[in-house]
């Protein structure tokens, strides 16, 4: 989880000349909605936001017109070639509400040799307490599983007061054999071949 303090401003010009404005002044537009209350449209400064925005599921406490309050980024546009913070889109949220995120998965540990494993998930759906989010989820690997092995939802290690939102045999990843171990029994099979037939030419 990510926790920054952000002064925040309302703002009142709207499109996209005013928020050419705000981001030449080092600020990015955003909005808050949630919990039944109208959508209010504010100001974050640009290098504090873009900072906080490299954690996913990232909490904000704002401070609005003197008044404390949390956010969780829910999206956010990019500029791909500048690469700078257009826009944001945050969720009011209370502390010890639930809410649902997505969360990467880290893998941790070496396969078997002569395999590799295959991420079947990068990312999974959990509910979890909005100031307790979780940066990632971690899978634990191992090299005594062969090629074919599947890793489960259950094979996940989890935080508590997490609550996946997978079926607990979905499949996070598989291990497969590598490229080079796949080709080695054809590469025997050709050598084998091209012996039977020297000992066969031999013999005539």
């Amino acid at each position: 989880m990510s926790d920054k303090n952000f002064e925040a401003e309302i703002r009142t010009d709207f499109g996209k000349g005013a928020a050419r404005k705000l981001r030449a002044v080092g600020k990015t537009p955003a909005v808050i909605y949630g919990h039944g209350n109208a959508t209010r449209h504010i100001s974050l400064p640009s290098k504090q936001t873009m900072l906080a925005l490299r954690t996913k599921n990232a909490i904000l406490e704002l401070k609005i017109d003197g008044k404390k309050e949390l956010v969780l980024v829910k999206s956010a546009q990019k500029d791909p070639v500048k690469q700078e913070i257009e826009h944001v889109d945050l969720v009011e949220v209370k502390k010890g509400e639930k809410v649902h995120v997505e969360v990467p998965v880290h893998v941790v540990g070496e396969p078997m040799g002569g395999t590799v494993v295959d991420v079947v998930h990068f990312t999974v759906a959990m509910e979890a307490e909005a100031t307790a989010i979780p940066d990632y989820v971690e899978l634990h690997i191992s090299k005594e599983n062969p090629a074919g092995h599947h890793y489960t939802v259950n094979d996940l290690v989890l935080p508590d007061g997490v609550v996946l939102e997978l079926a607990s045999d979905e499949n996070i990843a598989v291990v497969t054999e590598t490229r080079a171990a796949v080709e080695e029994t054809p590469a025997e099979v050709v050598e084998e071949s091209a012996e039977s037939a020297a000992e066969e030419n031999s013999e005539e």
